[in-house]
């Protein structure tokens, strides 16, 4: 696990922005796991910027984020495709063939949940996944839990999950659904390179936890400590509590 510090969570988004560009272009055909919520808004802008000034091409790139909410789905304001439609994918020249973001809106979410990972297994794998760390550890929408599911599933979202996604409900967490589809810690595990985004001070606690405590299920992320390939990139105030430390 590689640990790196910037001073600002803009230059950590910007370094994180950085290996996704080199990987792509080092592999065209790049498969890649991409999360939601406003620690990787910065990321995405520095994406397409790249693109748009000419060193960033998307065309043969796959990618396949790590989750929805349950009920909501391409159109649906609030949702995490229209995320990643307003952030990324109208402004590079990635395929809507190729991005992929679980379909909350299926009828029937066992047989999407088994699609999606029919589609991550096709794709080869992540080449890289991108990830974010909520301030309860968890890694997608995989809460903390006495056992974690290794394959994407439909998930009980617990109330500070739900707040910390308030924003996209005119504040309102009741608003938002009480359910979310994730992809599982098997495909995430399995990536070949992961990077592990995170800023600010209210992550400090749990960034410590995560990187410096017991391998739990209690904290998701923690298990990114038995990866072979881990970059975390996080500002000052993200990483205040484990600088001292040696990882």
């Amino acid at each position: 696990m590689h640990v790196v510090t910037h001073a600002t969570a803009s230059r950590a988004a910007s370094a994180a922005a950085a290996l996704v560009l080199q990987r792509l272009s080092q592999h065209p055909s790049l498969v890649l796991g991409l999360p939601t919520g406003e620690t990787p808004v910065p990321m995405y802008r520095a994406l397409v910027r790249a693109y748009r000034a000419g060193r960033a091409d998307f065309s043969r790139a796959t990618t396949f984020n790590l989750d929805e909410l349950f009920g909501m789905g391409k159109g649906d304001e609030g949702s995490y495709r229209s995320y990643m439609e307003a952030h990324l994918f109208d402004h590079v020249n990635i395929s809507s063939r190729r991005a992929h973001v679980p379909d909350g809106r299926s009828a029937d979410w066992r047989h999407e949940v088994a699609r999606y990972d029919r589609q991550i297994e096709r794709a080869g794998g992540l080449d890289m996944i991108v990830l974010g760390l909520g301030r309860n550890g968890h890694i997608g929408f995989n809460e903390p839990a006495a056992q974690l599911q290794a394959h994407t599933h439909r998930v009980a979202l617990q109330p500070g999950t739900r707040r910390a996604n308030a924003r996209l409900f005119g504040g309102r967490w009741r608003a938002v659904p009480a359910h979310g589809l994730s992809m599982g810690m098997g495909a995430i595990l399995g990536a070949r390179r992961v990077i592990l985004l995170v800023t600010g001070a209210a992550k400090a606690r749990m960034v410590e936890r995560a990187l410096a405590g017991p391998i739990t299920t209690h904290v998701p992320a923690s298990l990114l400590q038995a990866h072979p390939d881990v970059i975390v990139i996080l500002d000052r105030a993200a990483a205040s509590l484990v600088a001292k430390r040696r990882l």
